[in-house]
This record gives structure tokens, sequence and C-alpha cells, in this order.
């Protein structure tokens, strides 16, 4: 029996995709703002982190 036989058995178990989807979104729109309002200065000097 596979997996997805369990899951179609439980109840709302459609809603976990969609909430998932929404966190990763959230993130990325978050991590991308931040990239963009941050000081360029402050991203070269994180850039260089693992060099030194």
């Amino acid at each position: 029996m596979k997996f997805i036989h369990y899951l179609e058995k439980i109840t709302g178990v459609s809603i976990y995709p969609l909430t998932s989807f929404i966190i990763f979104g959230l993130f990325f729109l978050g991590v991308l703002i931040w990239v963009m309002k941050t000081d360029k200065k402050r991203l070269q000097d994180i850039s260089r982190i693992p060099l030194d």
C-alpha cells in the first residue's frame, strides 16, 4: 500500500501543501526584501566571510 492512501484517509490533509507553500513564499519574499534593502557594502562583507 502506498503512502498516498494513508494521507487520503486523514481529514483536512489538503491544507498542508497550501500552508507549506505560503510559508515558503513568505520566507522567500522576506529574504528578497531584506536583500533589496540591505546596504551593498554589508552584502560584500558577508560574501567574503567564507574566504576569510
